[in-house]
């Protein structure tokens, strides 16, 4: 061991040293706090008679201060604690002009020694700590809130400190990250997303603190670590405006359970709460206040997969596009000013002039249409009041307020959107099931329509939006939102990875709905090998993807005689995968139905079945469907049934680029019969 790496090993048992003695200091002062709020509540009960309300509020007042101290003290330990596992990561050596280079460790969190005021360890959002990610040795600069600070980095190195232990440390004087990052992503995956502050490369930090973007898009091939960027550019605003937004006020909206609980340790991970969140079909029932049923996402693409109904098809297409949205905005144009039929109402002996009601239906053209009548009806009971003189009587108050919605065509939301597809000549694409069910490519739309005429709100108290997935909404979908959220938001997805390409959004298409939009592109993909990631460009061809150097073994197709012999030998890939030492396999399907069936043949300990009601996401062999799995990653996968009989038509193909793409370390595709034309490639 050299001299300098002896020197860091002294300073890290110091560092923890110190830590220990913060953590310790902690206890004593909760042990302390305890005591003293127990004597506060035993007095106040033992003196509870002689104290007049102002002593009560007062004494209620001094244990909230006390209890409130004593959750910070205790959620300050909850980072000391993880600091002692591991304290820093990095190092720079920053010499500003004229001054000697100093020290500036870099961790998950900052630590304070508070006897010598002093920052031992800087938090990775820390102005400061760009530097590390953003510049070799040699000049360098970075921002803080009172302007750019500019000098040079003479020292910089990275470290792997796990439980405590320095197991490796490196000095840069090339890309300081390739070599740390080569080990990190070497690694197994597995039950849960992890933070990458140790390894955020330069275009990755510009994206997580940006703080100027009202829209951020963030459009990233698979396995680019969009949604790890993103959850990281939360924990960066929290840090930076964290007197004007906590976690509770920003919200997530996910594709499913699963990949919610996928991601739920980001955040915890980096000190930071939990975030509220919610899947699209969630939003959609709290918009229609539960009155109608409607498909799901997943069932939407299920019954693509299960079956190519033309029709079916053609109606999706329709209301995915930026043309349907445009038609809905004139039909609204065209309701307002056709749909209103005005006439003279009387009133006991007063007339009130059609030329009057319709003026005043026009003076409140902000107000959502259907909103409009009540206030109307207000200026029509004044107006007749100042005629006849005299109070009105409640016969004669009901009759207007019924009187003025009777003169406008449709009473209802449902109906109109029905009048809609007969406006546009194409009844033919509504197709509404008994009972008010509604197909999923309708959904949005009556809520667009619901919140242009009757006006929704709700969520004002939101100041963040993140929306996973983008390429899976529509125009509709995005103009819902943009309606219903007024915050800041972070949009990413991957236009490859569409579950429904009748259906999907480019970062183009969001752009147009947020003009204001910053869109990032990351073409860099970290997940699969080289091997496997060109493998997946032969089935959808991406020229701007960039495979981080990476090699593992050829993915293989393999052909079987039966599906039982295909089974046989999927169960044997279960057995060698539970001896190898990796921790997680995914067993990719297209349908539910194949899933199904693979797992009643597979059924064993350790073997689970993700489906659409699944809330948690567990380590070992998970056996799922691509729809599903999607932002989720594996150390191997199994692709079975990869036959023509499954995969032919362009939805079926984007589920076997998506499940191809969750594999990082192997993949192996199984069939029996004809092998599907997407993979005519790999015979």
């Amino acid at each position: 061991m050299n001299a300098t790496e002896q020197e860091e090993r002294e300073y890290l048992e110091e560092i923890k040293e110190k830590l220990t003695l913060a953590i310790k200091r902690i206890d004593d002062a909760v042990r302390q706090f305890s005591d003293e709020l127990r004597q506060k509540k035993q007095y106040i009960h033992e003196h509870q008679s002689g104290m007049d309300d102002a002593d009560m509020v007062a004494a209620g007042q001094s244990i909230d201060r006390m209890a409130f101290t004593g959750e910070a003290a205790v959620g300050r330990k909850r980072r000391l604690l993880k600091l002692i596992q591991s304290p820093y990561f990095g190092r720079i050596d920053f010499a500003a002009p004229n001054q000697a280079a100093v020290p500036v460790y870099i961790g998950v969190h900052s630590f304070l020694d508070e006897r010598q005021r002093q920052n031992l360890i800087y938090d990775w959002r820390a102005p400061v700590s760009s530097l590390f990610y953003d510049f070799e040795l040699g000049d360098a600069t970075y921002t803080t809130p009172s302007g750019p600070i500019q000098g040079r980095i003479e020292l910089k190195r990275q470290y792997k400190i796990r439980d405590g232990r320095m197991e490796f440390m490196l000095d840069s004087d090339v890309n300081i990250h390739d070599d740390v990052l080569q080990r990190e992503l070497a690694k197994s995956s597995d039950d849960k997303m992890k933070n990458i502050v140790a390894t955020i490369q330069r275009d990755q930090n510009a994206v997580i603190r940006n703080e100027e973007a009202s829209v951020m898009v963030i459009q990233g091939v698979a396995g680019s670590g969009k949604t790890s960027i993103a959850l990281h550019r939360i924990a960066f605003l929290l840090y930076r405006f964290r007197d004007t937004i906590a976690a509770k006020d920003i919200l997530i909206i996910s594709p499913n359970k699963v990949f919610a609980d996928y991601i739920s340790n980001v955040l915890p991970e980096l000190g930071e709460e939990h975030l509220p969140e919610m899947g699209m079909e969630e939003l959609a029932a709290d918009l229609l206040d539960n009155r109608f049923t409607f498909q799901t996402f997943f069932e939407q693409v299920s019954a693509l997969l299960e079956q190519h109904d033309a029709a079916f098809i053609e109606r999706i297409r329709f209301k995915s596009s930026f043309e349907f949205l445009s038609q809905l905005n004139q039909y609204l144009l065209h309701v307002e000013n056709n749909y209103f039929s005005v006439a003279d109402l009387r009133v006991g002996r007063t007339v009130v002039p059609g030329v009057f009601i319709q003026q005043k239906f026009k003076a409140y053209h902000r107000v959502p249409l259907l909103k409009r009548f009540g206030q109307v009806a207000n200026d029509v009971r004044a107006y007749v009041r100042d005629k006849a003189d005299r109070k009105l009587t409640g016969g004669e108050k009901a009759a207007i307020g019924e009187g003025i919605p009777r003169m406008f065509r449709f009473s209802n939301v449902l109906d109109l959107y029905r009048d809609f597809y007969r406006w546009l000549g194409r009844p033919e694409l509504l197709r509404l099931n008994h009972g008010l069910h509604l197909e999923y490519a309708d959904v949005f739309a009556l809520i667009y329509l619901r919140i242009r005429l009757e006006g929704l709100t709700g969520y004002d108290h939101v100041k963040h939006l993140l929306v996973d997935e983008m390429q899976d909404y529509t125009p509709v979908q995005y103009a819902v939102l943009s309606r219903l959220f007024h915050c800041r938001k972070t949009i990413l997805g991957d236009v490859s990875q569409t579950v429904n390409p009748y259906s999907a959004s480019s970062a183009e298409t969001i752009e147009r709905v947020f003009p204001q939009a910053e869109v990032v592109r990351l073409y860099r993909s970290y997940r699969s090998t080289i091997e496997i990631t060109s493998f997946a460009q032969r089935i959808t061809p991406n020229p701007h993807i960039i495979p981080l150097e990476r090699h593992g073994p050829e993915p293989s197709v393999v052909h079987f005689g039966s599906p039982d012999e295909e089974l046989a030998a999927i169960r044997q890939l279960v057995t060698n995968f539970q001896g190898s030492g990796l921790h997680s396999l995914g067993i990719i399907c297209k349908t539910l139905r194949q899933a199904e069936q693979a797992h009643q043949v597979l059924q064993a300990a350790g073997v689970h079945l993700l489906t659409e009601d699944s809330t948690t996401f567990k380590e070992g062999v998970i056996i799922t469907t691509a729809h599903l799995a999607k932002g989720l990653e594996f150390d191997a996968v199994v692709v079975p049934f990869a036959s023509a009989r499954s995969y032919k038509t362009e939805v079926d193909k984007s589920m076997l680029y998506v499940a191809c793409t969750r594999a990082m370390h192997q993949l192996t595709l199984t069939y029996s019969g004809e092998l599907t034309p997407f993979l005519g490639f790999a015979k």
